[in-house]
């Protein structure tokens, strides 16, 4: 890796609160003085942008922010839809017993029934505010360190001439429900109705390496995208239509998407884990390598339309 992308491993893995943040944008940009922040109209969300995504071929995109720690993690099976989602509803049932508890105590102790539906409720949404604002997790290599670093090395290894050709976001407040990406789409709605993101979120954890497509970049880039990564041997590269797929990252927010994560196997499938917990410290460099010289060799590929090769372009 990149002395940059050793640097943010080892000292700015926590991006939660707005201070930790804008040291991670003063670091970013004592390294890329070229690039904005664009923020929403409240300020609340700031986007990182290096390059204009006005006149970019291709828009490459990675969430900073991080999240606050959890005693459990937030477990993802891709390609079962019903156990993600019944696994999210089963973390519900604990909050519920626990307000359930606090309200029949304070029912006990104030000797008034109706304080008991006050403090179930009070505690419901405490939990729920902990679980969001709750204390940073200081462990974040997998989500979403490693999408940052990615990022980063996809431009060290681009000339100045073709990194001119694509526009990278460092997307805030993926997290609390995908604002920042939400607001960069609001800031160019026009230019990125037909315009291709890839998303990079969760990509250091796991042997399965997953490219998402959405409907509208699954039948363009497909075939591309299998012939960029035919030659990797020591990793499953897995091109996947997101009919039947699972994914909820940044990419949603945009028309034409590619959402790329990486998945451990069991004989119950694709899974993710770890991520959200102290747990979250795996940094297999090797699918860093793999993605980047994919999708340079994928941008290699696209008409002139789309990912133009600049005079003088060797990749």
């Amino acid at each position: 890796m990149t002395q940059i992308s050793e640097e943010i491993l080892e000292k700015f893995q926590i991006r939660k609160t707005r201070k930790q943040k804008t040291a991670f944008i003063e670091f970013m940009r004592a390294h890329f003085p070229e690039l904005k922040v664009e923020e929403d109209a409240i300020g609340y969300s700031r986007n990182i942008v290096i390059g204009n995504p006005d006149t970019a071929k291709v828009v490459f995109g990675a969430h900073y922010d991080t999240c606050a720690v959890m005693p459990i993690p937030n477990f993802i099976m891709p390609k079962s839809v019903l156990v993600s989602v019944l696994y999210a509803f089963v973390l519900v049932i604990p909050m519920l017993l626990i307000g359930n508890a606090v309200g029949s105590l304070a029912e006990f102790i104030l000797k008034d029934p109706g304080m008991s539906a006050f403090f179930n409720l009070l505690t419901y949404w405490g939990i729920l505010f902990l679980m969001i604002f709750g204390p940073a997790n200081k462990h974040t290599v997998n989500d979403n360190t490693s999408g940052v670093i990615t990022l980063i090395e996809l431009m060290s290894k681009m000339s100045e001439e073709e990194r001119a050709q694509y526009c990278f976001v460092f997307f805030d407040n993926e997290e609390k429900g995908l604002f920042g990406s939400s607001t960069f789409v609001k800031e160019h709605k026009a230019v990125m109705k037909d315009k291709l993101l890839i998303n990079f979120d969760c990509v250091s954890d796991g042997d399965y390496l997953m490219l998402i497509l959405n409907k509208k970049a699954f039948p363009e880039h497909s075939e591309n995208l299998k012939a960029a990564f035919a030659e990797v041997t020591e990793k499953t590269v897995l091109i996947e239509s997101e009919k039947g797929v699972y994914y909820p990252s940044d990419q949603k927010s945009f028309k034409k998407n590619i959402g790329v994560a990486s998945f451990k196997k069991s004989k119950f499938g694709l899974y993710m884990d770890r991520i959200h917990t102290p747990r979250d410290t795996v940094m297999d460099e090797r699918n860093i390598d793999i993605l980047t010289d994919g999708f340079k060799k994928f941008l290699k590929s696209l008409p002139l339309g789309e990912g133009v090769k600049p005079e003088g372009f060797d990749g």
